[in-house]
């Protein structure tokens, strides 16, 4: 089949990988995007454990916590430009939607655009700042966390490019574990781990990481009989890589992050488990605006 330019675009911007690398595998995949990242991996082209996505919508994500951070709530907004998103007025209604979804009980976003904001709703508030700073908005995704015996912080990071909560069970209060919850919080923010820890792996995802490596060390030209083995080692490595609690912790390499928890906790006095986070990042897997770019690879295409 004919692959297109934006196509080629898409791949290289998921994946990294050469202009010429990602027509190749994508006209080895008929042209599906998923299997022409699976076909770079396989062939050692990408050595990437997961696709980055593709980030670049403007806008901000806020965060919100109980005065005891016994509940907290995170929004992400999203606007056409880095500049509106520094308005103080947009800031401003960012953080108060915020601050809405934590003593909200919306269930999803038709409920939460429904919610009573200032002299209307939520729809009627996102309206009016269209009109009144000129700009096409739109409130993306939010989250509430309340679960009982735990206690929430978070990290905000780059004035809101990247926010974080992390819950902690613990008896210990929220000014107890402000220090190591924040800290927790900046290693979601920075190795955006995939899972809590290796009890929420999926075996869907085992499975696909084990054909994918499998391939990778065939194409290596390792011998079959011991295949099994080396993929088993690159499984256990990956998982510690992608499980927040068996990450090495950015602050002292010499700990991992569940190590970490609980010296802190010995410090305190109290038990301390790491037992949820959420993780937006401005703009994750949305579509860029178009560029010059596509005429570029178009015509490295025709070569």
């Amino acid at each position: 089949m004919a692959i297109k330019a934006a196509q080629v675009k898409e791949l290289r911007e998921m994946t990294g990988a050469g202009m010429m690398d990602c027509k190749k595998a994508l006209v080895e995949t008929d042209g599906d995007i998923d299997k022409a990242v699976d076909y770079l991996r396989e062939n050692g082209i990408m050595k990437a454990q997961k696709k980055s996505g593709r980030i670049a919508a403007m806008g901000l994500v806020k965060t919100a916590f109980a005065a005891d951070g016994k509940a907290a709530a995170m929004v992400e907004v999203n606007s056409e430009t880095d500049f509106v998103a520094k308005n103080q007025e947009f800031i401003d209604f960012v953080q108060g939607l915020a601050d809405l979804a934590l003593v909200s009980d919306a269930k999803d976003m038709d409920e939460f655009m429904a919610l009573s904001y200032e002299d209307g709703t939520v729809k009627d508030a996102l309206n009016n700042k269209i009109a009144t700073i000129g700009e096409n908005m739109n409130i993306r995704r939010f989250v509430k966390l309340a679960e009982d015996g735990v206690v929430y912080t978070g990290y905000i990071h780059g004035g809101g490019t990247i926010g974080v909560i992390v819950g902690l069970a613990t008896e210990a209060s929220a000014e107890e574990i402000q220090s190591v919850g924040k800290d927790v919080a900046m290693q979601v923010a920075s190795m955006n781990p995939r899972f809590l820890d290796e009890t929420e792996v999926d075996q869907d995802y085992l499975d696909h990481e084990r054909e994918i490596l499998r391939a990778e060390v065939l194409n290596e030209g390792k011998p079959e009989k011991i295949v099994d083995k080396i993929v088993d080692g690159k499984i256990k490595k990956e998982l510690k890589e992608v499980c927040l609690v068996d990450q090495k912790f950015v602050k002292n390499g010499d700990l991992s992050v569940q190590e970490y928890v609980e010296e802190s906790a010995k410090a305190i006095g109290k038990d301390i488990k790491v037992a949820s986070m959420a993780r937006y990042e401005v703009g994750e897997g949305l579509e860029k605006k178009e560029e010059d770019f596509a005429a570029e690879v178009a015509a490295q295409m025709n070569k």
